[in-house]
Order: structure tokens, then C-alpha cells, then sequence
């Protein structure tokens, strides 16, 4: 683990973030855990239950809710978006699937501002069904969390309740995980790494999601929103690699974490799974040493977890890399390297 404090000890030096934590380990245990710096500059020290703003780390812990509904029959991957959503009937996204959405190859555009027009959630969610198409859909992987706001939507049309909510029942009560969630109270607010000196708020974020455009969804959407702690990620990441069990609950089928996990845009430009990104052969933030069946998530903010069930071996890492400015792209670098020290250390 000194390897990895000291990577982390360097890239706070280069201002790369002000504080991070991680954990790894396999399917069984949790092998070593860690933190370095401060919550913000200047602030209190970072500790193993510090929390996170996930970022789009959010969207495949969403994607678990869906394949929970996928599992009790509420629905196929290959039913369009106007199946549940009555509004988008008649419009460019209607034949849309659950897959299309699922792997980024829905064709609808990502990194869009909205919020700079849509102040109400109601706003947002206008601005999102009327945003043309940029590709024919299941030809190219554009990664949009446009796209992962509608699953979310569609995950409240389902199970007839708020995103948070239905996010609870579906999978953080169940796995008994109680530091991942949208919206945290001011209780838990000394305990959350701050992050940008906004532009658009006039502060420094602390506490309130980070993305824009899920401000405007009042904190809770499917494409960001979630904060949480690297330990509950973990047994996320640790059920993952148990084929969907945890020492007290299946909390999905094998065959479901086989189907979510899989390479399904091999042919395309990036690699993509259910909710999931896949390993792409060049530039993965999972580095060189993850094997090519391994999969996780990154966030903007500078957060990310990676599983690789050949090696039965999880990585998480979370940090505040757009504290006080996004400008910086390092973590990209720090990211790949501590993965590779982490496969490193395993293997001792």
C-alpha cells in the first residue's frame, strides 16, 4: 500500500485534487484501505468514511435498480423508451431500448448544458426528450448522460416512486449499504470532500451534487447525484465479483451480472457494457494490467471503481479533482497507475 500513498501523496502535491481515499481487495475482503489530504484545501483531514460526490459513478449503481426490475419481470432490454414514457411517443427517441441507453449507442447527445435553459426539473426533462438525435441508434457509442437521465425517469415510472427512494428499496436497502445516497443532510456535510468553486453557484460546492444539470433535477437523477464512502463501494463492487451475492443476501442472479457485464460494443469505438463501461484496449482508466473481461465507472469529479472477475480483484478510488477547478485532466494519469500498483500489490 506505500506505493499507493505515495502516488496519491504526489499527485496532492501537483494540486491534482486535495484529498482522496481507496480500497481493494477481492470477492472475499477488503486487502488494504487508505486516505490522504483534506476535504478541501485548508480543511479537516480526509478519513476512510470521508464522502464522495460519485458523479457519474451514479449511473451504473442505477443501472443495478434496473436490472433488479430486468429480474422481477418488469421489463426487457429491448423495450423501447415510449413503452414507459407516454410522452416520448411520436418523437425521434420513442423505438429507443433499455439496451440502447444502457451502452451509450442510444444515438442521443451527451455533455449538454441544459441547464443554462431548463431552470425546473420540468424544464430539464422537456429539454432533454426534444434533444435531436446525433446518431442512428446501436452505430456509434456517445457517451450521454442525457440518456441516463431518461432511465431514471423510467425507473420512477416503474416502480411509481422518486429515483431516491426507489434506489433504496431496490438496491442500498437490500445490500444494507447506508452511506450512498442523493441529497445528503447537513448532518453528514463536515464529512463530504468539497468540490468545484462554482462559476454558475458563485462558491465552493460542498455538500450539493456537483453536475449542473442534476442541481436543476433538485439532486436526484440517473446520471449523477449519489454521494457514498469507498467502504460501501466496495461491497458493491464485492457482490459484483460474487456473481450478484453478499454474505447476507443474492442480491441479483448469476446469469443477470454475466448479461450486465459483458462487452456488448466490441465492433464500436468504445467499449461499453450495461451501464458498465467495458476495458478499451487503448487509454482505459483501468490501466494495463486489468484484464480485457473487467469493468467499472469513472466520474467527473474524479471518482472511480473497477472490477475484474479474472483476477477476482476491485479497485476504488475517489477524489475531489475538480476542487477548486475542473481544468485539470491528471487524474486521468494517477487513475491508470493506481490500478496498475493495486494489480501489483495483489499479487504479492
Amino acid at each position: 500500500m506505500k506505493n499507493i500513498i505515495q502516488l496519491m501523496d504526489l499527485a496532492r502535491r501537483d494540486k491534482t485534487f486535495s484529498g482522496a481515499v481507496f480500497a481493494y481487495g477481492n470477492s472475499r475482503e477488503i486487502v488494504a484501505q487508505g486516505s490522504v489530504g483534506t476535504l478541501a484545501w485548508g480543511a479537516q483531514q480526509v478519513g476512510i468514511d470521508s464522502m464522495w460526490d460519485l458523479a457519474s459513478v451514479t449511473k451504473p449503481l442505477v443501472s443495478l435498480a434496473l436490472m433488479k426490475l430486468f429480474e422481477q419481470g418488469e421489463l426487457s432490454l429491448d423495450d423501447p423508451i415510449s413503452y414507459f414514457l407516454p410522452s416520448y411517443q411520436g418523437t425521434d427517441k420513442a423505438k429507443i431500448t433499455l439496451f440502447e441507453l444502457l451502452t451509450h449507442t442510444s444515438g442521443i447527445p451527451g455533455q449538454q448544458p441544459l441547464y443554462k435553459h431548463a431552470k425546473t426539473a420540468k424544464d430539464m426533462k422537456v429539454a432533454v426528450r426534444q434533444l435531436p438525435l446525433r446518431h442512428k441508434p446501436g452505430t456509434y457509442v456517445e457517451y450521454t448522460s442525457q440518456g441516463f437521465m431518461i432511465i431514471g425517469d423510467i425507473i420512477e415510472q416503474v416502480v411509481d416512486m422518486r429515483l431516491d427512494k426507489g434506489m433504496h428499496e431496490l438496491v442500498f436497502g437490500p445490500l444494507g449499504i447506508m452511506n450512498i445516497l442523493f441529497n445528503p443532510p447537513p448532518t453528514l456535510h463536515n464529512r463530504i470532500a468539497a468540490t468545484e468553486n462554482c462559476p454558475w453557484r458563485n462558491k465552493v460546492v460542498k455538500g450539493q451534487v456537483h453536475d449542473e444539470n442534476c442541481v436543476v433535477l433538485e439532486g436526484v437523477a440517473g446520471h449523477a447525484g449519489l454521494f457514498g464512502t469507498a467502504i460501501d463501494l466496495s461491497t458493491i463492487c464485492q457482490m459484483m465479483l460474487r456473481k450478484g451475492a453478499t454474505d447476507h443476501v443474492d442480491f441479483l442472479k448469476g446469469p443477470t451480472v454475466q448479461l450486465m457485464t459483458r462487452n456488448y460494443t466490441s465492433s464500436l469505438n468504445l467499449s461499453r457494457a450495461l451501464g458498465w463501461q467495458a476495458k478499451d484496449q487503448l487509454s482505459s482508466p483501468a490501466g494495463d494490467l486489468f484484464s480485457p473481461y473487467s469493468y467499472g465507472h469513472t466520474g467527473f469529479t474524479g471518482t472511480s471503481i473497477w472490477m475484474d472477475p479474472e483476477q477476482d480483484l476491485f479497485a476504488v478510488l475517489l477524489t475531489n479533482r475538480v476542487h477548486p477547478s475542473r481544468e485539470s485532466d491528471s487524474i486521468q494519469r494517477i487513475r491508470r497507475i493506481f490500478h496498475n500498483l493495486v494489480v501489483l500489490n495483489m499479487d504479492k
